[in-house]
């Protein structure tokens, strides 16, 4: 099992310290900065060995080479954006499995947000680090990819077990849900985890990571089958990709 450390850096980033207490082994997922990942470092008085990085994207990876420099690390990346990852020595994609330590990885390539990105699913540790893929009540813009192929990720992300904890990249979770309530509004499981939401951020508290389960049940994103959703945007029986579309283009100019 991984011991899971998370790190808010930026104005809004999570950086995650994933430890595998059975060998010591410890990475970084998509470190932005490296000064806050030295100091968590020492607090938790683990060695780091590994980077993992989902993305391109430089508040991912730009801490990459210092931390490297620094440790003498591995990074691990998207092998379909190699050439965008600072410093990488191992790529892995869709299908591949990756050891840190006794904690085994599923990779899935996730593209849409960006066109090589990934994600690691840690299943014995019901653990999915999903970058800008997934939020809380989100996803991610569509910068390189296209609505089917952010889709096609998204549902490789829901198929997975619903006690998966969501471990994204970003506290983006009050605006979601403030957008999400307009194309769902008869949602009872979204209207009270909204409530929730604003509890927790008024009081400073942290809303990640989720839990797989209320993302099924409340995130927009990944319920375009929903009858409510659809009548809303006005869809009813249209094909998934085209609701998932439509509501991806309202959350762009919400």
């Amino acid at each position: 099992m991984l011991e899971i450390h998370q790190i808010p850096v930026l104005s809004d980033n999570y950086v995650y310290l994933a430890h595998d207490a059975a060998t010591g082994m410890t990475a970084v997922v998509d470190p932005a900065t490296h000064e806050e990942v030295f100091e968590a470092l020492e607090q938790k008085g683990w060695t780091l060995t590994h980077i993992l990085n989902t993305h391109h994207h430089a508040d991912h990876t730009g801490g990459n080479l210092v931390v490297k420099e620094r440790t003498g690390c591995i990074i691990v990346g998207p092998r379909a954006d190699r050439d965008r990852i600072p410093g990488i020595d191992v790529e892995v994609g869709d299908g591949d499995s990756y050891a840190l330590g006794e904690s085994v990885a599923k990779v899935f390539d996730v593209p849409g947000h960006t066109r090589g990105h990934i994600a690691y699913w840690f299943g014995e540790s019901d653990a999915l680090f999903c970058g800008d893929t997934l939020f809380a009540l989100g996803c991610g813009r569509l910068f390189e990819g296209t609505p089917q192929q952010m889709w096609t990720s998204l549902q490789k992300l829901r198929a997975l077990p619903p006690q998966t904890r969501v471990y994204c990249a970003h506290e983006y979770t009050q605006a979601n849900a403030n957008f999400a309530i307009t194309v769902e509004p008869g949602n009872p499981v979204l209207v009270k985890r909204k409530a929730l939401i604003d509890d927790m951020r008024a009081s400073g508290r942290r809303t990640v990571p989720s839990i797989l389960a209320e993302e099924l049940a409340s995130n927009p994103f990944l319920r375009p089958d929903s009858p409510d959703l659809q009548k809303t945007l006005g869809m009813v029986g249209a094909p998934l990709v085209d609701v998932f579309a439509e509501t991806r283009r309202r959350k762009d100019n919400f």
